[in-house]
């Protein structure tokens, strides 16, 4: 027989529903309504808003991926053209992740001063300057500075646009729209890949000029963009803007009466109903005295973070054409030929973790991907050992990279930065983003900057095989400290991290059983 859950209807009172085989609770004071076939949609009209407000945010991300992409083969132009070493190399790919923190360490602060639309602005104004300068650049002193200011950019801007865009997002959506900057990050580095094998003919002095020239067209829109979308209500709310958080709310919920229930819930997990601001020092302070919830929010938010770059995706990225050559591919355009295709898979995946991730959940996409992770790397590392510049080593070799891009696409990639911005509460979700993201880039700009030392001291194929290995520890780290938050809301999620039992599953949403315990 089937379980039944229940509901308010129209007089405050609890009604029925059947539920199938789970016992379930559906949220009345969400932006959902009840089909004929017991799932819930959004008012169209408000997703078609909320979904072009989710797509302006994340062109920051175009600028992050074009850089990642393009440098795979402008790098190659470089070192021929302004004769650097090796280390010179390490440094110059590495350092864009390093000096992000600085962005992502600022971010926070800013974000909480300037609001969350501006925050986005003032990372592509940093990042266009850099990228100006990089492609001018007559020296390599000269071309590390415009390198730091991108990093600086980029550090904005990889903290900011989830927060902004989970901060504006249904719940039913939020784990599909927090995940458009990582479809814009792979799209380009799709384009940079593409720009690699288009000027790659030209002479080595003017063609890597070009490739990094081409990535600042983005930064354009972006300028556009900020005149439309609106500032996240969670922050007006957090500066006791209360009007403008009301108009906000109204554009982005199906009617006036939920907008303004969603804002005294917004008001109250500021911290009271006249939403005091929580001054920085004492956000910081909890965050490094935190309470066992919150050290339980800092371990998954950061430890996710982690576990996304120390698995080698960007190594993978930044030196797919090296990696190629290794299994034996002759030739820079053949080797950029075969990163489009890589560029192409990241690209096609990431459309497909879209599509499920608030469909299947978190974890179900973050074990595909940890687990396709670590197979793919291994068979990397097995192609590059032991079928070095054989015909199927070449194959597996270029099966197993593009493997590795998909099934970090499918999960770990988008599903990092979903949690990172939704787990932790209104008044710390700043502040604790912006240090998961320092994590993050310093990972990245770890891993990048010693990768090509690495691999010449335990070859490139040990390298993967070590990646292999930590990516079997992603695994047990998604199994256990990585909660459900498919379909709750953020204030909700807050309530997962109160109980640690309840990290492995939830199915009931926790607002709904506050409402029926008060009820009874």
């Amino acid at each position: 027989m089937g379980l039944v859950g229940m509901k308010e209807n129209g007089n405050g009172e609890l009604s029925e529903i059947p539920l199938g085989n789970k016992r379930k609770y559906i949220r009345m004071d969400s932006d959902l309504t009840e089909t004929k076939d017991g799932f819930t949609t959004n008012n169209p009209e408000t997703n078609k808003y909320v979904f072009v407000c989710a797509i302006f945010a994340s062109l920051n991300s175009v600028l992050l991926g074009y850089d990642v992409g393009v440098m795979s083969g402008a790098i190659i132009f470089i070192r021929e053209d302004l004769k650097i070493t090796e280390v010179q190399q390490e440094v110059l790919v590495g350092i864009l992740s390093i000096i992000s923190l600085l962005g992502s360490l600022a971010g926070g602060k800013t974000t909480d001063s300037i609001g969350r639309k501006w925050t986005i602005g003032l990372a592509a104004v940093i990042f266009q300057t850099g990228g100006a300068i990089m492609a001018l650049a007559p020296s390599f002193k000269v071309l590390i500075i415009g390198r730091l200011l991108c990093g600086v950019g980029i550090g904005f801007g990889v903290m900011i646009a989830p927060v902004y865009i989970a901060e504006i997002s249904p719940a039913i959506a939020r784990g599909s729209l927090t995940s458009f900057p990582e479809i814009f990050i792979n799209f380009g580095i799709l384009l940079g890949y593409i720009s690699n094998y288009a000027f790659s003919k030209l002479p080595a002095h003017i063609n890597w000029r070009i490739m990094l020239g081409v990535g600042l067209i983005p930064s354009i829109v972006i300028a556009v963009a900020l005149f439309f979308i609106p500032e996240s209500p969670r922050w007006l709310v957090l500066q006791n803007r209360i009007e403008e958080a009301r108009l906000v709310l109204i554009n982005i919920t199906s009617s006036e009466k939920e907008a303004e229930e969603k804002l005294q819930e917004i008001q109250i997990a500021a911290g009271s109903a006249n939403a005091d601001k929580y001054e920085s020092k004492a956000v910081w302070l909890e965050i490094l005295r935190p309470s066992p919830p919150i050290r339980r929010m800092l371990i998954t938010g950061c430890g996710i973070q982690c576990f996304q770059q120390i698995t080698g995706i960007d190594t993978t990225v930044y030196y797919s054409p090296q990696i190629f050559k290794n299994s034996g591919i002759t030739g820079n355009s053949q080797a950029f030929a075969a990163t489009i295709a890589v560029g192409f898979t990241k690209t096609l995946f990431i459309l497909i973790a879209i599509l499920f991730i608030d469909k299947l959940g978190r974890k179900p996409l973050l074990y595909a991907s940890t687990i396709g992770m670590t197979v793919s790397l291994f068979s990397l590392s097995f192609s590059l050992a032991f079928l070095s510049h054989a015909k199927a080593g070449i194959v597996l070799a270029i099966l197993a990279v593009c493997g590795n891009v998909a099934s970090f696409s499918v999960g770990l990639g988008p599903i990092c930065w979903v949690l990172s911005s939704e787990i932790f509460p209104l008044r710390l979700r700043a502040q604790a983003s912006a240090l998961g993201a320092v994590g993050n880039r310093v990972s990245s700009g770890v891993i990048s900057m010693s990768f090509l030392s690495v691999s010449r001291t335990i070859t490139t194929a040990g390298t993967f095989f070590v990646f292999g290995l930590i990516s079997c520890f992603a695994v047990a780290f998604v199994h256990y400290c990585v909660p459900e938050t498919k379909g709750k809301s953020l204030e909700d999620i807050e309530v997962l991290f109160q109980n640690e039992g309840e990290l492995q599953v939830s199915q009931v949403e926790m607002g709904d059983v506050e409402r029926l315990m008060q009820k009874s």
